[in-house]
């Protein structure tokens, strides 16, 4: 085990209007990470507390104990090239997703989807995302309760998109032990999503279209089809009791309801270059953190589905993607630093 946590904190009094409370953004670094982390998809276990978090071109998996902040690192993933805006850049595992007692790990360095024991941390076994064409990668990988099934949205190795137009649905009916099932074609690339377990509804944005879309995880065909109003979709967070759909685009986030026609119900601008976003089911919160414009916006929700900021954190440049935790703790990742940023409430 490897315990890695900044001596440095930073403390910021929140501005945002109405704001009556102190945040802590507490650093913790990433087991040999000397400079930039392709982070992307992470994800928070709340059976373990822990944090699961793909450090990409390290060739490894850190965990993060919630309570202590000390990192585990799971050693041994391969790297590979991919090109991205036209230059090539070394990726490893880059997406995460809690399962029943096991994580799933996807890797872009060679494509595979690997297996990991939520308890023991081992690693397990490790197959193909999509034969016979080893040209596509995983991107975002979700574990679907309602069906025992792992989705999985795609991107190519090279420029051509065109392979990776479709989700990939494994059957993890047997947690450990992954089988290729079926193949959902799309128009587009899919990017972000959210599971609605309950109902059996699964949400991604297509890029290229500026659609968001609704998929039966049973029947796995589409059912609804929204437009938030722009094509610069990132992703997804989801009230799945008072169904709000959240949906990033760019600069802001909207709020959609998913219970009758999509429309928009209000939006919530948080500056330049969100990613994925999160939102907790306990507290009503959803957070948004905002790459270029360098904030994480707080905001409540209320009951007819419209945000209500409760804070505005600074934070540093490129910090994006955050996943909320127990309580009112967050956790935001920082790639250019190579580490995660702890959010608590003071």
């Amino acid at each position: 085990m490897v315990c890695t946590v900044a001596s440095i904190r930073m403390i910021w009094a929140s501005g945002a209007p109405g704001s009556d409370t102190n945040y802590e953004l507490k650093p913790i670094n990433l087991p040999g990470a000397t400079g930039t982390v392709a982070l992307d998809y992470f994800a928070y276990d709340r059976a373990t507390g822990k944090v699961w978090v793909p450090a990409s071109n390290t060739g490894s998996v850190d965990v993060i104990d919630e309570k202590t902040d000390a990192v585990s690192q799971i050693a041994g993933f391969p790297t590979g090239d991919v090109e991205r805006r036209g230059r090539k850049i070394t990726v490893g595992p880059t997406a995460a997703s809690i399962g029943d007692g096991v994580v799933y790990v996807g890797d872009r360095g060679n494509a595979t989807i690997c297996i990991i024991d939520a308890g023991t941390l081992a690693l397990g076994e490790c197959l193909p995302v999509a034969q016979p064409n080893a040209a596509i990668t995983p991107d975002g990988v979700v574990y679907v309760g309602a069906t025992r099934e792992l989705w999985l949205t795609l991107r190519t190795r090279s420029g051509d998109n065109a392979p990776a137009k479709s989700l990939e649905v494994f059957d993890a009916s047997d947690p450990h032990h992954l089988k290729p099932k079926t193949k959902i074609p799309l128009d587009g690339l899919a990017e972000g999503y959210a599971v609605d377990n309950q109902r059996g509804i699964f949400y991604t944005n297509i890029e290229e279209a500026g659609k968001t879309v609704a998929i039966d995880v049973h029947s796995h065909k589409m059912i609804a089809v929204w437009a938030p109003g722009t094509s610069d979709l990132q992703g997804l967070a989801l009230d799945s009791a008072r169904r709000f759909l959240f949906v990033a685009c760019g600069d802001h986030v909207v709020s959609v309801d998913a219970a009758h026609d999509g429309r928009i119900l209000d939006s919530l601008h948080t500056g330049a270059g969100l990613d994925n976003i999160d939102y907790s089911p306990d507290s009503k919160i959803l957070y948004a953190a905002a790459s270029l414009a360098a904030i994480l916006t707080i905001a409540e929700v209320g009951d007819n589905g419209k945000f209500h900021v409760k804070a505005t954190v600074p934070t540093v440049k490129g910090a994006r993607g955050v996943v909320a935790g127990k309580g009112e703790t967050a956790y935001l990742i920082d790639p250019a630093e190579g580490r995660i940023l702890k959010l608590i409430r003071k």
